[in-house]
């Protein structure tokens, strides 16, 4: 039996036990029924043909989709894509998008296509404790102009956010330095866990601040700090069952899987992991 059949197996097995009351003390069984995917992760087929590729991921499974690029409705208007992505059954729920492409049209035209959030991904590390701060007043702006269109801004970390630099970590003066009303978060877990945070106590703290998470592998945890590399969700050293219970837990609303590097392809990778998800209960 290879890794991935012992992984389904067993979940199963996991998922009859859980369903029975048998595990867990009194955990009921939580599936994450509406799932969804950052585009980014078939970065390669998007230029080509966005339209066929959204479709052969709505097809897989995924109901909501992030987007990402300086175009994030893909040479449609805003009516067009929001008629399109009815069409295929998915919703489209926020875009990554660089600081200053954060704009009122932006906003206006995410407002229409039915999207929910903006979120900024990556600003890199900073020099200092003020430097994340006035990191944190951009993101308030941001948020203000994002709530006069009735979306939310965000911002999404990579693993240096959780570095423990100059004695602090930068995504800690984030969260203490922005408005909750105006400013929301997406909780990679990849690069937490890959960061060496305690994600289970970081979203217990802190989990009313996220309201989006991306879910994906690593095939190890590097202790030296560099960049680990990934894998299909089935086949690494995350425990999203842990993972995904707590964010549940603690308010979690939507669900993305983002993956980077593929054993085959990107398109079997995204297939594989919305296998996983389907499958998955926690």
């Amino acid at each position: 039996m290879n890794r991935r059949d012992f992984i389904i197996q067993g979940g199963s097995a996991l998922s009859l036990a859980l369903l029975s009351g048998r595990a867990f003390g009194n955990y009921s069984a939580g599936t994450v029924k509406n799932f969804g995917c950052q585009l980014y992760s078939v970065r390669d087929l998007m230029p080509k043909d966005p339209k066929g590729t959204m479709q052969q991921l709505a097809k897989m499974g995924y109901k909501l989709f992030e987007s990402y690029s300086a175009d994030p409705f893909w040479g449609m208007s805003p009516k067009e894509c929001k008629a399109f992505l009815k069409e295929i059954g998915v919703k489209m729920v926020s875009t990554h998008m660089a600081m200053n492409g954060v704009t009122e049209e932006l906003a206006a035209n995410a407002k229409e296509v039915g999207l929910e959030y903006i979120m900024c991904p990556f600003i890199g590390m900073q020099p200092s404790v003020d430097a994340w701060k006035q990191r944190a007043d951009d993101f308030n702006k941001a948020g203000e102009l994002c709530d006069r269109y009735g979306i939310k801004f965000g911002y999404h970390n990579h693993s240096y956010s959780f570095a423990f630099v100059s004695g602090m970590k930068g995504q800690m003066v984030l969260l203490e330095n922005t408005d909750p009303n105006l400013v929301c978060f997406e909780l990679d877990m990849c690069w937490s866990e890959a960061a060496g945070e305690n994600t289970i106590a970081h979203l217990k703290e802190y989990g009313n601040r996220y309201e989006l998470c991306h879910v994906k592998q690593l095939v190890e945890i590097k202790e030296d700090g560099s960049r680990p590399q990934q894998t299909d969700l089935a086949d690494g050293v995350i425990d999203y069952t842990k993972l995904l219970r707590t964010a549940m837990d603690n308010g979690m609303k939507y669900y993305l899987v983002e993956q980077e590097q593929y054993p085959i392809d990107s398109m079997t990778s995204m297939k594989s992991d919305a296998e996983y998800m389907r499958k998955l209960v926690f």
